[in-house]
């Protein structure tokens, strides 16, 4: 799941390793979420978040249940266009689906080097003991990441909409994930 809209999503900053509060929407967004699991009776084995506060909030308000904060799930480092407007941004390069390595020079992490951290740890959680329905809430850039690991592009582009509070659906058989859906319960 990504976390609930903030207030530097609200200003169109770019944000990745810096933080800021939900707003009063993505903390109503968050609820509604918890509702849908509560009313459609999804219940999880164990829940995870990334160590960033947006994350963590974002959790706390979808479910009670006790979790675990991750480092290895926190957002992509953007390094000095951290809290810049999101014009800014290096331009993507279509052919690969990211900005690459376009971010490494001012401080930040390459796409390869986020993707395979996620892919890393949410593989680890999935081989842990128990874990078969899990809650995982973290960061726009670094799930899609994540997803572009497992299906291509162009069905990503087609088929997947990844707003604030969508929950994206995953099975998990011989270490490998497999994309369901996106549940998207706010607007």
């Amino acid at each position: 799941m990504r976390h609930g809209q903030t207030q530097f999503n609200a200003l169109g900053k770019i944000q990745g390793v810096c933080d800021s509060p939900l707003t009063s929407k993505g903390i109503a967004d968050a609820k509604r979420v918890g509702q849908y699991f509560k009313d459609n009776q999804i219940e999880f084995d164990h829940a995870y978040s990334s160590t960033q506060e947006r994350a963590s909030n974002t959790l706390e308000l979808v479910t009670n249940q006790p979790y675990q904060r991750l480092k290895g799930l926190k957002e992509w480092n953007f390094g000095v266009f951290e809290g810049e407007n999101q014009r800014l941004n290096p331009k993507y390069d279509s052919k690969i689906g990211s900005v690459g390595d376009a971010f490494v020079p001012y401080g930040g992490d390459s796409a390869d080097a986020v993707q395979a951290r996620m892919v890393r740890v949410l593989t680890d959680i999935m081989n842990r003991k128990d874990n078969q329905k899990i809650l995982i809430v973290g960061h726009g850039a670094s799930i899609y990441l994540f997803l572009k690991n497992w299906i291509p592009l162009k069905e990503i582009v087609k088929h997947v909409e990844m707003k604030n509070c969508s929950v994206l659906k995953f099975e998990f058989e011989n270490n490998e994930f497999k994309y369901l859906k996106t549940i998207n319960v706010v607007n």
